[in-house]
């Protein structure tokens, strides 16, 4: 381990060639790389103390860089746990004769599930007290809650390491008692057959591709489980659910664009599955079952999506008619189903809207008192009801838990998010505005701020982007946020295209061979936002976590003037050696992503902007980049070998830190007040760089 004379930790340098298409690259921090099965040995090898003791070095300079912010981190976080309300409960919802709760206690990190029988009066039922299951370990995830049709048995996941890989397990409710039966490298979701005693669940391959889906009779040795199900195709995953009349078992295969669906009578577990209709390339769709129909969202024909049926006997795609008919100014992103009722889960013009439509094909819209906000359904697990239970929120609207009756269109508030502190929304102003791209596409951007803040040219800004795998950032309410507001920040969300935010056709141009036009249109952003005296040319701020952290990765080497620093996430920035090895976990099935740098013209394309491969002599912004060591969506090692190519590269003295958890993984840490700390170190890194003049260490 060697460090430069300000203690900077710098990485060692190792010849590794990589040839592709006769293209020669030197990557000399490929070393850095762990396998799983080093990373969890009792005993380190050499190697293995390497890479920990760069990845420490790593962190030690980061501590010892920001020991100044400690207390200001110590503030920070206080002032996010003093907002939330600790001793919380969510809204309950019936489902098969039960009220199901979610609690919080006093002081504690993680849910208390439970349920109350018939009336919300009843004695309450305890299903699981994950502070108590979570208390012996750095990291505790919960998958997924399911209970028997009985109402005997619950069957959840647990995952220790951060890794997403879940063991099931199985209990009585309303006891201690645990089943014998324990299931390894799980999604953690198990599906139950209506017989009580079979359930169906999905494993994991080396590259942590859910591939298989496999039968369990409770009682037996799950090494005799039966494969029901075997997903080939590397670039498909697989999983297992029930549809909402619990009438069928149904086993889905997808890859990023195109799906594959088969349907078993769930009151027959031990039947074969038939398959629904064939995959076809770029053919998207999914099922719901209700009464002699299948209702299919779809994109036959349709950019934008529409719902269409087929008779539960004839589900070939010769079969399927139209019920709700494609536009193209209106994204269909879901529907529920009621006996008497639909509510159809639409995007216009970037913005969320549930429509209800009525059996007769009467519709009209759910209406709400903000333009830019978010909505969309929440737990409508029961067919005979007439009132629709949704989410709404702003980014000044705390997130409000309505009832809805569909029939005279009353609404009534179930719960709003309590805000602690003195919070009042009046003090705070939102509003959307558009920049326009340099291909003269309209860009959408979603900001907050103080009310006392000024749009005079002086003031920070930390712009948020995304711009990948379809994914719509909403102007949602952020508590957390409000440390920024408070200090005078805005805080602005750019719908760069590569989101669907207007529709598959934004997604669409932003991926593939258009990739670029996601950081074409986040740099134009900021270019607005500058010129429109938003914020302070030397006050602007970047961030993105993931597939967000490649766009951070290309703007600074694109546009590296621009910001004052820069957070990246569990930044995916090492695109093209990833894309070319399918050992790793997710690259099978990014290929309609990103493209197969396999195929000469992606590789070049990608070539072209991935972050670790576009490093030059010249001076970067300020950066802190996080990491998780146990991630399995974005290997540690992408960040660590971008930050060790900076240091070699970047011309500037800016700080760039970096700090890899050691206990966590993709999503950071557990428990709802230890994220808060990884979040404190964040903020208090932009307030740290306002407070240094010019050049910094």
């Amino acid at each position: 381990m060697k460090f430069n004379e300000n203690g900077t930790p710098i990485a060692v340098r190792k010849q590794h060639e990589i040839e592709q298409h006769g293209d020669k690259r030197n990557d000399p921090y490929y070393w850095m790389r762990l396998t799983d099965e080093q990373k969890n040995a009792e005993t380190p090898d050499d190697h293995t103390k390497e890479v920990l003791d760069h990845l420490n070095a790593e962190n030690a300079y980061l501590k010892k860089v920001l020991s100044r912010t400690e207390d200001l981190q110590t503030e920070l976080y206080e002032e996010m746990v003093g907002r939330i309300k600790q001793d919380d409960q969510s809204v309950p919802y019936l489902e098969n004769g039960f009220y199901y709760l979610t609690k919080y206690e006093e002081g504690q990190e993680f849910p208390v599930f439970s349920r109350k029988k018939e009336n919300l009066e009843a004695e309450e039922i305890l299903l699981l007290n994950v502070n108590e299951l979570a208390k012996d370990h750095a990291f505790y995830q919960i998958g997924g809650l399911s209970i028997s049709p009985d109402n005997k048995l619950l069957a959840y996941g647990e995952d220790t390491k951060s890794r997403r890989k879940y063991t099931l397990k199985f209990k009585e409710i309303g006891s201690d008692v645990y089943l014998k039966d324990k299931i390894t490298n799980t999604t953690g979701h198990a599906v139950w057959g209506n017989d009580n005693k079979t359930i169906f669940y999905t494993v994991k391959d080396s590259s942590l591709r859910s591939y298989k889906i496999y039968r369990h009779k409770l009682g037996t040795n799950p090494k005799e489980d039966i494969e029901v199900f075997h997903e080939k195709d590397e670039s498909f995953i697989t999983f297992i659910s029930k549809t909402k009349s619990k009438k069928y078992l149904v086993i889905g295969s997808a890859s990023t664009l195109s799906n594959e669906f088969r349907f078993l009578d769930a009151s027959q577990p031990d039947g074969e599955f038939k398959i629904f209709q064939e995959r076809q390339e770029k053919l998207e769709y999914s099922i719901s079952h209700f009464e002699d129909q299948w209702f299919m969202r779809t994109n036959l024909d349709a950019v934008n999506f529409k719902i269409m049926t087929c008779p539960l006997d004839k589900t070939k795609l010769e079969n399927w008619v139209d019920y709700i008919p494609h536009n193209e100014e209106i994204l269909v992103e879901g529907m529920d189903i009621f006996r008497n009722f639909f509510v159809v889960n639409e995007r216009i013009d970037g913005i969320t809207q549930l429509r209800v439509i009525n059996r007769k094909g009467e519709s009209h819209y759910i209406s709400f008192p903000e333009d830019n906000h978010l909505v969309f359904s929440g737990k409508n697990p029961d067919y005979d009801t007439e009132w629709f239970r949704l989410r709404y929120t702003s980014m000044i609207s705390p997130l409000a838990v309505y009832d809805y009756h569909l029939e005279n269109r009353g609404i009534r508030l179930m719960k709003q998010q309590e805000v602690l502190g003195g919070f009042d929304s009046s003090n705070y102003k939102t509003e959307r505005i558009n920049a326009t791209s340099p291909d003269g596409k309209s860009i959408p951007i979603s900001l907050v701020y103080h009310k006392d803040t000024k749009k005079n040219g002086q003031n920070p800004l930390l712009l948020y982007g995304y711009g990948s795998y379809g994914i719509s950032l909403d102007p949602y309410f952020s508590s957390i946020r409000l440390s920024l507001l408070d200090r005078g920040f805005i805080y602005a969300i750019a719908n760069v295209r590569g989101g669907e935010e207007l529709g598959r056709k934004w997604y669409e141009d932003g991926k593939m061979l258009n990739k670029k036009n996601s950081f074409d249109d986040f740099i134009c952003v900021a270019e607005y936002l500058k010129e429109n005296k938003f914020v302070h040319p030397e006050k602007l701020f970047a961030m993105g976590g993931s597939a967000g952290g490649l766009l951070m990765g290309a703007v600074i080497n694109m546009r590296p003037d621009l910001w004052k620093g820069i957070i990246a996430a569990v930044p995916f920035v090492d695109v093209l050696t990833t894309m070319l090895d399918e050992s790793i976990p997710l690259t099978t099935g990014e290929f309609d992503e990103w493209g197969n740098p396999k195929d000469e013209a992606y590789y070049h394309y990608i070539k072209s902007y991935s972050p670790y491969d576009n490093i030059e002599p010249k001076s970067y912004p300020a950066m802190l980049v996080t990491t998780g060591f146990h991630d399995s969506q974005v290997q540690y090692w992408e960040p660590a070998k971008w930050v060790a190519r900076l240091r070699e590269f970047k011309k500037d003295n800016n700080p760039l830190l970096f700090h890899c958890d050691m206990d966590t993984g993709h999503g950071g840490a557990s428990g709802r007040f230890k994220q808060l700390k990884e979040t404190a170190l964040e903020y208090a890194f932009l307030l740290w760089l306002l407070q240094k003049p010019g050049k910094s260490e």
